[in-house]
């Protein structure tokens, strides 16, 4: 992940600076000094891991209570982070690929237990191919391997990528594909986890074929407009320069800029969001499908999506999968949440539906020890603060 073209530079005696506003808080009373305490901590662990560039957002019942941009989107032009910034949210999208398949299985035109063999154009090579469901798909479970994915690197530097969604799809799983070899359904549907992007790709296909439209414009017009959100796109062509987040990389030390990444598996991560209108959206999934007075989908598709199983090869570090939303410990607590992880960004979105609530972190720093490390204490202390916690 060190494709940098040079650029600005951080090192650890740069101090990050904070830009942001609260939604909903009044600033009075114990909220303010928790939130002085929260803003001065979240400060502090940007500094420790050399984090660039920050957006944190708060939910609770269905509504953004919290959203504020700490430190800068851009370096070189000292362009501070705000609620309107734009960060790559990475592997949170398959969260938004999810959902549209719920709005599918509220229609009454899938079943999460239906196989998605009689929906394709295409055949899937591989033993047991022809019995995966959809579930298995959200799960992890489809037995569809992303080894060759990995090896391949589909990835596109600076740029979207040109390949369509459905001739990747056709290259990498389908009999005499060009990257499908034997096969890459490695395993029997249902029977082990194991993480897959191309599986989420293939749910993105499935969805345009059987709503009759690309994906993208369906959450468009069923999930982004009625929640009234204005700064999310599924492409970097779409992302306004001027509220893009420059991706950083961390090189001997010094924090460089790279350039973005696009991917023909747009459905497993590319979509491009600020902290407002994410946590709009993971307000949602906290809150029984609802936000802003709108319901997305029906609270028993809602419930579905957050139930956690411990399928066969769930590795140590996760203690659940639902349908894309996992589960792990934060703070010593098992909490549903998915990450995200691209060249130049490392995002969270976390989740306690017991309270109706959630936090969303959003960076633009490459994955590290370090960054991991502040950024799981600054999403534990954030989820505290969204059920309504002083600390």
């Amino acid at each position: 992940m060190s494709d940098g073209r040079g650029g600005a530079e951080m090192t650890r005696r740069g101090v990050v600076g904070a830009v942001g506003m609260a939604l909903a808080w009044p600033a009075i009373g114990a909220r303010a000094a928790a939130l002085d305490g929260f803003d001065a901590f979240v400060r502090a662990r940007m500094a420790e891991a050399l984090i660039p560039g920050l957006a944190v957002g708060l939910a609770r019942d269905g509504a953004e209570t919290f959203a504020r941009g700490y430190g800068f989107a851009d370096l070189a032009r000292r362009r501070p982070v705000t609620t309107d910034t734009m960060f790559h949210i990475a592997s949170i999208t398959k969260t938004i690929t999810a959902a549209a398949v719920m709005l599918l299985v509220d229609r009454k035109r899938i079943a999460l237990d239906e196989r998605v063999a009689p929906h394709l154009d295409f055949t899937i090579a591989g033993a047991g191919a022809a019995s995966i469901t959809f579930r298995h798909l959200l799960m992890h479970v489809s037995g569809i391997s992303d080894e060759t994915y990995y090896r391949i690197d589909f990835r596109t530097r600076g740029g979207d990528a040109t390949m369509p969604l459905g001739t990747l799809l056709r290259d990498y799983l389908a009999r005499g594909g060009r990257y499908a070899g034997d096969g890459n359904v490695k395993t029997m549907p249902g029977t082990r986890w194991e993480y897959s992007n191309i599986g989420f790709a293939l749910l993105g296909y499935l969805v345009g074929r059987i709503a009759g439209k690309d994906m993208r414009m369906l959450t468009r017009e069923r999930l982004f407009a009625p929640l009234g959100l204005r700064h999310i796109a599924w492409t970097i062509s779409d992302t306004p320069a001027r509220l893009r987040a420059t991706p950083y990389d961390l090189v001997d030390g010094v924090v460089k800029a790279i350039q973005p990444v696009g991917f023909p598996d747009w459905p497993a991560g590319m979509v491009r969001a600020s902290i407002g209108d994410l946590t709009t959206l993971v307000a949602a999934a906290a809150n029984g499908g609802a936000a802003r007075g709108q319901r997305l989908m029906s609270a028993g598709s809602a419930a579905a999506m957050l139930a956690m199983r411990r399928p066969p090869g769930l590795p140590d570090w996760l203690t659940g999968q639902g349908l894309a939303w996992q589960q792990s410990p934060l703070d010593g607590v098992p909490r549903i949440n998915h990450w995200g992880g691209d060249p130049g960004v490392f995002t969270m979105a976390y989740l306690d539906p017991e309270r109706w609530s959630a936090a969303v972190l959003l960076s633009n720093l490459s994955a590290s020890a370090e960054s991991r490390k502040a950024m799981t204490a600054i999403a534990a202390r954030a989820l505290r603060l969204a059920g309504g916690d002083q600390a």
